[in-house]
């Protein structure tokens, strides 16, 4: 399922959350990694909120309910102390998909009237829920209809330019923040399907706190090391030559200017590679989709694209031909078909073969 327009980002949230948290319960859907526990648990700072969270995981119903009691001849339920408070306070229920549907149902009350048994929360109160959706290999369950029902139900999606703004103000590493600048497409990948590692706005940061902990140790191995421990594969692969670019000045914004020529050493393939791959984001990224739409300075982009293809694929045939594939990469990137129709007509050798 793919994110809707109408999904929010982390800097649209917390108006949403005040407006809406204080009148109804929320729930807060979206893949890992993007920072929904952080928002929340700051959204709550900001109120002056005490913020108590329980997670759908590691929960039982007696987590919510508590034990019970007889006094005078009737049983009565005591929840845990954690949950009975007497101010008001910010109730997270995190990893809520993640809950058993015993669990579920003792959060009715909860959700529905803010209250478990005779203890009702604070005048004040707000409860949130958040969770992984289903598509992003995250064990989840499927969540009840009637618990559901009573949720106003927000999707959040990962922003690029709001991450970057973050990164800058939180001093993340600059050579990170440098990376996700050049290809803001590898900010978030779709979870994988076997067990390995994938590139999120957590992992990022994760992988900027490995990097700035190793001081000036910090070689190109172990650079591979936390890459390879944080990102997606061919991120990990694609940021070391991010690095080794770097070093050499290497730019697409230079190689379109005629400033810079590709690189031919052997030993620069992963950085012709990167380059490959920054170019092709490039095209997809300033070209318009339709052909109606071509001004004079994308016919100027598309006629030097074409010189830099017939070059690159002098040196790499199978690198040129990733450039111009019909179908859009692992991340999604793909030129527009207008450009493809040209390519064929003028590079009829490459465009062959790229087929």
């Amino acid at each position: 399922m793919s994110t809707p327009t109408l999904a929010l980002t982390p800097a649209t949230l917390p108006e949403f959350l005040l407006a809406v948290a204080p009148v109804r319960p929320v729930y807060i859907k979206g893949p890992p990694g993007i920072g929904k526990s952080s928002l929340v648990t700051q959204f709550a700072a900001a109120v002056g909120l005490d913020c108590v969270t329980l997670l759908g995981s590691q929960m039982l119903p007696e987590d919510l309910l508590g034990v019970p009691r007889i006094e005078d001849g009737r049983t009565r339920f005591y929840p845990p102390a954690r949950i009975t408070r007497s101010t008001p306070y910010c109730l997270f229920l995190d990893e809520l998909p993640n809950a058993a549907k015993e669990v579920q149902k003792a959060l009715y009350p909860l959700v529905f009237e803010k209250r478990i048994d005779d203890y009702v929360l604070p005048a004040g109160s707000i409860v949130i829920a958040a969770g992984n959706r289903a598509e992003d290999a995250a064990f989840v369950n499927p969540l009840s209809s009637a618990l559901l029902n009573r949720l106003v139900v927000v999707e959040l999606r990962a922003s690029t330019r709001e991450w970057l703004d973050w990164a800058r103000r939180n001093a993340l590493h600059e050579p990170v923040i440098r990376y996700v600048e050049a290809r803001p497409d590898h900010l978030w990948s779709r979870p994988p399907r076997s067990e390995e590692p994938f590139s999120t706005p957590r992992s990022w940061h994760a992988l900027s706190d490995a990097m700035l902990a190793f001081g000036d140790a910090l070689t190109d191995e172990w650079t591979g090391v936390l890459a390879a421990g944080c990102l997606s594969p061919a991120h990990a692969v694609q940021f070391r030559a991010f690095l080794r670019q770097t070093r050499l000045r290497y730019d697409v914004a230079k190689l379109l200017k005629g400033d810079l020529r590709w690189p031919d050493a052997p030993g620069d393939r992963d950085v012709l590679y990167f380059l490959a791959q920054s170019f092709r984001a490039h095209l997809a990224k300033e070209l318009p989709a339709e052909a109606v739409a071509v001004k004079p300075p994308h016919r100027e982009l598309a006629h030097g694209a074409k010189a830099l293809l017939r070059s690159l694929a002098a040196i790499s045939l199978e690198i040129a031909q990733g450039v111009v594939a019909a179908d859009g990469d692992e991340d999604g990137n793909s030129v527009p078909g207008w450009f493809l129709a040209e390519v064929v007509r003028d590079l009829p050798r490459l465009a062959a073969q790229a087929r």
